[in-house]
């Protein structure tokens, strides 16, 4: 079953979900981050079958959040690495992180994040870029940016 495209979409959330949205891709990424760099590596890890990684690892080049480079040529072997539009991926895949441990890991976390600087156990907190506190769903308001088009935003009620 072909996944229904987003590019036509004019939301920022939409047109992430087109290049990332696919559930291998963001596996892959999580990997990544976590240094995994080689295609036997994500295989071996993964489980995923060859062609579909690959085509995943294609995609996400393509797309600019990962850059190949080789590290043999005979067979041609690659690294894959984040870009800077990569990196920007992390505070995505951290929520994810933890939103999985709070509601889906009854066990208890299984990767706990320890913050390089300190040294102690962290967890990211959005806060407000120009008042610094935490930000919540309730206590925020869509309104039209920029690049909104006429009747982007609903209007609706706040749960």
């Amino acid at each position: 079953m072909e996944r229904k495209s987003f590019a036509d979409m004019h939301c920022s959330v939409a047109q992430c979900l087109e290049v990332v949205g696919e559930w291998w891709s963001m596996l892959i990424l999580r990997d990544v981050f976590f240094g995994v760099s080689r295609f036997d590596a994500f295989q071996d890890r993964l489980g995923i079958s060859r062609n579909v990684l690959n085509q995943r690892l294609n995609k996400l080049v393509e797309s600019g959040i990962l850059t190949k480079k080789p590290y043999s040529q005979h067979p041609p072997r690659y690294d894959y690495r984040r870009t800077e539009k990569g990196r920007d991926l992390w505070p995505v895949l951290e929520s994810m992180r933890q939103w999985g441990d709070k509601h889906a890991a009854p066990d208890g976390p299984p990767v706990l994040m320890r913050h390089t600087n300190c040294g102690q156990i962290s967890t990211a907190v959005m806060t407000c870029s120009s008042c610094g506190e935490p930000l919540e769903a309730r206590g925020m308001q869509a309104v039209a940016g920029p690049g909104a088009p006429d009747g982007c935003i609903p209007v609706a009620g706040r749960s």
